[in-house]
């Protein structure tokens, strides 16, 4: 009987072939972290943004808002693959040649879990409904955030003095001595001449020390001055008690009547710029005239249009009756706005976190 060799070439070929798909199936783990990361931060940033806007509308037209929280994503890779490979001689007698097999597969899968748990009952209440604490709206104009921005975003009123509300059930302009006490504010805060710090009481109180800073700029006096007369303050004291509440009990004391999470939301809804029809037809209220101090326009916090195309351009943009709202990508202050809510969301979450649930993922 004659044996017939394998082909040495097509022995090397196949060597070369098994290493090739042998490394394919090394770890790829490491790999996907970067662009994982990357792509789904930036789903959840834009899912975010919208679902934001969308509840912001829905509050405007008076319907029902519902948000969902991305609790956890788990992404789970599996790369397989097989190769056989088989040589055979026959005899010669039966058949011509040398006979070779090859065979190979390869299966890639992809499964990502992702867990939404929706905001309802206790959560729902201690996020969305509950008003912030008036030491969280002072340590952020503390850390340098713009007073006149936090104050008309975050109260409703300061020792007495009312802000601007939007909502359509008690909707109201500001007090007259609102903005002017505002723009003193803003430029005291600007020059540096006054210093705050703030030490927390309990959840709801704290005491605000002031100090004049080293760079105190006398001009400035009218402005501290008009501040403390405004709000009725003490014009000697440098510590101050604040809680929340409507009217102060003393000179010495600042109460800081502080808005919810909905209640800035449906705030900054009052702004958006609704389509003509649906006011005509009574499905929505009409938008609130712009503001004026001192014989100027009052900028709104945030600008939001409408419009039956889809825009092109947008920071973000959601559909809902047949219409589309959008805020401009070439509007920085309205972009600035719509991210700071995010930070304000934040401090509504004054007690500890529900842990996440578990979930189980394979390791194969």
């Amino acid at each position: 009987m004659t044996h017939v060799r394998p082909n040495p070439i097509f022995a090397v070929f196949m060597l070369i072939l098994a290493t090739t798909v042998a490394g394919g199936c090394g770890g790829i783990g490491s790999h996907t972290v970067a662009p994982d990361r990357f792509d789904y931060t930036e789903a959840i940033s834009t899912s975010w943004k919208q679902q934001m806007l969308v509840n912001m509308v829905k509050l405007r037209y008076g319907d029902t808002p519902v948000f969902l929280d991305v609790v956890s994503v788990i992404n789970q890779y599996a790369v397989e693959t097989a190769v056989d490979l088989r040589w055979s001689w026959v005899d010669p007698v039966v058949t011509m040649g040398d006979s070779h097999t090859v065979g190979g597969s390869a299966r890639y899968s992809d499964k990502p879990t992702i867990t939404y748990a929706p905001l309802t009952g206790d959560r729902f209440a201690r996020s969305l409904m509950k008003p912030i604490p008036p030491p969280a709206v002072l340590s952020l104009i503390q850390a340098g955030y713009p007073v006149d921005l936090i104050l008309r975003v975050c109260t409703h009123s300061v020792n007495g003095i009312r802000n601007r509300y939007g909502g359509s059930a008690r909707a109201r302009p500001a007090d007259p001595e609102f903005y002017p006490l505002l723009a003193r504010m803003r430029r005291v805060q600007d020059s540096g001449a006054m210093g705050l710090r703030v030490k927390k009481t309990n959840e709801t109180e704290a005491t605000l020390l002031t100090f004049r800073g080293n760079k105190a700029d006398p001009s400035l006096a009218d402005d501290v001055l008009f501040v403390r007369n405004t709000l009725g303050l003490d014009p000697n004291a440098e510590a101050f008690s604040v809680v929340y509440g409507s009217v102060a009990k003393d000179d010495k004391e600042i109460a800081i009547l502080t808005r919810s999470m909905l209640e800035i939301i449906i705030d900054l809804g009052s702004y958006i710029d609704v389509p003509e029809e649906h006011v005509r037809e009574t499905r929505v209220g009409a938008t609130m005239a712009p503001e004026t101090a001192a014989g100027a326009a009052v900028a709104p916090l945030i600008r939001i249009h409408s419009s039956q195309g889809k825009p092109k351009d947008t920071f973000t943009a959601i559909p809902y009756r047949d219409h589309w709202y959008w805020i401009d990508d070439h509007d920085p202050r309205s972009k600035t706005l719509f991210s700071f809510l995010m930070f304000v969301f934040s401090l509504t979450e004054t007690e500890g976190k529900e842990s996440a649930p578990i979930v189980t993922i394979p390791a194969g």
